[in-house]
């Protein structure tokens, strides 16, 4: 039985049931993708190396990985593994678990990698010092968060609306939108070496239109719920995001990566 903190993205909220789910994921992928590629090409990355990806969602970073360490292995995790393929690649296996409640062998992974996923998870801070356990001497963690930009500071009264229930959504699911903050030194606090971090701003509308339509629409039920937004603002942000005047800068993705100490920076 699955804990319920962990339940909204299992079977609730954020979980799998939705077909709208897909859509989120993949436009999270083509949002953020090529900035977490950028974020891991920049460490020595061994072909041989074992990688570990935490909440792997839709999975096209674990497929990336796949082939960016064919001589290792890379093992998928998530609570809900409808929407991965292990067929992707021979080095790929896709494993359906809550971490909250899994453990692995310590010194199992070269590289761990996990994308908005702490943030959703009670005592993340623990979770964290758990997964500097799974590194191999000299492996790496990656984290990547969302950081929530305050809305009322958007020019826009329609998206302050909007993202103060999408935020109030998130934080009533236990969600913390700015933990990111933070990220660098939690990882310096568990004696990670050579901490580093980087930032990708987002973007509401422009040419990123359709980035934050299926997040929305995948969220109405909830927003309408939480007494915050109407129909017919979720009706007017969708026009909005026709506007080719509208841009606006919603929230910000933090990298933060740091080697554990031992070995000689190129595992595997």
């Amino acid at each position: 039985m699955r804990e319920a903190a962990t339940a909204p993205y299992s079977t609730g909220m954020l979980g799998n049931d939705d077909p709208g789910e897909r859509d989120r994921l993949e436009s999270i992928q083509r949002s953020v993708d090529i900035f977490t590629r950028n974020v891991i090409d920049g460490l020595p990355v061994q072909a041989s190396w074992n990688c570990l990806e935490l909440g792997a969602g839709a999975g096209s970073i674990a497929y990336w990985l796949a082939t960016r360490c064919p001589a290792g292995r890379v093992v998928a995790v998530d609570i809900d593994t409808r929407l991965l393929d292990a067929g992707r690649a021979a080095n790929l296996e896709v494993q359906e678990a809550d971490i909250t409640q899994h453990d692995y062998a310590p010194g199992s992974f070269d590289l761990i990698h996990a994308r908005y996923l702490f943030c959703h998870l009670p005592d993340r801070d623990e979770m964290i010092a758990r997964a500097v356990g799974w590194l191999s001497p000299g492996g790496w963690l990656v984290v990547e968060e969302p950081y929530d930009l305050p809305p009322g500071t958007s020019p826009f009264p329609l998206v302050q609306r909007i993202l103060t229930a999408y935020q109030h959504t998130h934080r009533q699911h236990g969600a913390d939108m700015t933990w990111a903050r933070g990220l660098p030194a939690l990882l310096a606090r568990n004696a990670l070496t050579e901490v580093a971090f980087a930032g990708n701003l987002g973007c509401m509308g422009g040419l990123a239109k359709d980035r934050w339509r299926p997040l929305i629409e995948r969220a109405a039920p909830a927003l309408l719920a939480s007494g915050l937004v109407s129909d017919a603002d979720l009706g007017a942000f969708t026009e909005l995001l026709e506007d080719p005047t509208f841009v606006d800068i919603p929230q910000m993705t933090i990298s933060a990566w740091g080697r554990r100490e031992g070995g000689d920076g190129e595992t595997g």
